[in-house]
């Protein structure tokens, strides 16, 4: 088994793709000297757990100079065989590493893995694509292999046999906590990578080695009757190349496809703020809110995407209305008002001409007007028949329409919008959503009177960079809550 760190943990205000390349730009650089310092340590360290591991352990197995070379090969093959993971790569070098322990003096395996790491890097050396200064990350990526062969020496089950499962079983065990913690503490060392996450993503490949174990040992049991079996193990590292050559090509091709649905957003919301400024500004606004009532509602992944995509778009239909309705002051006639509630409808079919990942958004901004009560517009939904996003949505945008100044009144007080919010809740807004929104503003549950906006200690900047620490000023009438005779509505 093998983790080939290329990057660090994505810090939550880098976009996916800035990460991709990080991991992809890593091994054609030289090692910072953070990271020589500790990659340094780690090798010398290695040095000398693989030399005390000759010296001390028992070995009643002989070293065949054949077997040694051709597993040393055929391990430097695995070690070339890469399966991305996003931040960096796996390689399937289990299947050769457990027919190491097996016929090779146990103790020395280390010497091997680390031989095989060296050859199968070799040919980048030469080329220049990776500085030689790395080669010394190699060394730290062989301490893996201790764990297994300490307690397989020192349990004396050196020998493949279905007998000694229990044995094996601590041994892979012994194998994956070392790896976790030693690739934990060389990323967070050197690369200032969170542990957490360096965690998570050794754990998953721990799990891919231990699939391949089994395939290792029934090579390994294969050879004893019949020398070189393993070698029959190539044609499945071929099958594994393919498949991680298919992979890595599906990466690249959602990293472009991504890109492009950043960029359209970016244009879209560059185009709104050119036809109107202070709807522009509004809609990053909603961003910042949004971004924190998912954190308080613990939303990550496609969905969080897909928040902030809405969010921010979420005024993208106005492009469709005459600027002099957006910015009327005073009351809108009912046909005025009837035009501003066809951009809800305008937006879904911009971004549903886009289609993909937009298409979806654009079902979401349809519905970013309807109330929880089935009152609100274009189709009356209900509920939790209003999707979450278009529900955490319009809360922000009416609560960051009041407190911003409009071209009919004055900003109201933070402490004033919030409670119109809370007084709408259950009838226009989602109570949830309220809820969480009172949190990330740092209000009291029950009491509004002492509100002050809370830094946001999450730090999350959300994929578009769109953030700001205060909500622009606005002037469209978009959000009103509470404010008219008849009841409480939003424009």
């Amino acid at each position: 088994m093998r983790t080939l760190w290329f990057g660090s943990s994505p810090p939550v205000d880098t976009a996916v793709e800035d990460l991709l390349d990080e991991a992809r730009a890593r091994p054609s650089r030289r090692l910072s000297r953070r990271e020589l310092r500790v990659e340094l340590a780690f090798a010398a360290l290695f040095v000398l757990v693989a030399a005390a591991l000759v010296a001390l352990l028992p070995s009643p197995r002989p070293l065949s100079v054949g077997t040694a070379i051709a597993l040393t090969l055929l391990y430097a093959i695995a070690s070339r065989v890469e399966f991305a993971t996003g931040v960096g790569s796996t390689v399937p070098t289990q299947l050769v590493f457990v027919p190491m322990l097996f016929l090779l003096p146990t103790p020395a395996v280390p010497i091997f893995v680390a031989a095989g790491l060296l050859l199968g890097r070799l040919p980048r050396y030469l080329r220049g694509h990776t500085p030689a200064e790395r080669a010394i990350v190699e060394l730290g990526d062989a301490l893996f292999s201790v764990g297994p062969v300490v307690v397989l020496s020192l349990a004396g089950a050196d020998a493949p046999t279905f007998g000694d499962w229990p044995i094996y079983l601590v041994a892979l065990v012994s194998q994956f906590a070392l790896d976790i913690a030693v690739s934990t503490l060389r990323a967070w060392m050197g690369l200032g990578a969170s542990p957490g996450a360096v965690s998570r993503e050794v754990a998953w490949i721990c799990v891919a080695d231990l699939l391949l174990t089994p395939v290792g040992f029934i090579a390994a049991l294969a050879t004893v009757t019949q020398p070189y079996a393993f070698l029959l193990l190539l044609p499945l590292l071929g099958i594994i190349a393919l498949s991680a050559r298919d992979r890595r090509l599906r990466i690249l091709q959602g990293y472009e496809l991504w890109s492009a649905y950043r960029g359209s957003v970016l244009l879209l919301d560059r185009v709104v703020g050119a036809d109107d400024r202070l709807t522009g500004e509004h809609g990053r606004g909603v961003v910042d809110l949004a971004m924190r009532v998912a954190d308080e509602m613990g939303i990550d992944g496609r969905e969080r995407v897909e928040l902030e995509f809405v969010a921010l778009l979420h005024d993208v239909g106005k492009i469709a209305i005459h600027n002099e309705i957006i910015n009327k002051r005073g009351p809108l006639t009912a046909e005025e008002f009837a035009a501003i509630k066809t951009h809800t409808v305008e937006g879904h079919r911009m971004l549903e001409e886009i289609g993909g990942l937009l298409g979806r958004v654009g079902v979401m901004v349809r519905s970013c007007h309807e109330r929880w009560d089935g009152a609100g517009y274009p189709d009356g939904l209900v509920g939790d028949a209003i999707p979450l996003t278009a529900r955490i949505v319009f809360c922000c945008d009416a609560f960051h329409a009041m407190t911003t100044d409009r071209s009919y009144r004055a900003a109201l007080p933070r402490d004033q919008a919030l409670a119109e919010v809370r007084a709408n809740a259950g009838t226009q807004f989602d109570p949830t959503v309220v809820a969480a929104l009172t949190r990330a503003l740092g209000a009291p549950p029950d009491d509004a009177s002492t509100l002050a906006l809370a830094p946001d200690h999450h730090g999350a900047a959300g994929v578009l960079q769109a953030r700001q620490a205060e909500p622009p000023r606005v002037a469209s009438e978009e959000g009103r809550v509470g404010l008219d005779s008849e009841g409480p509505s939003i424009r």
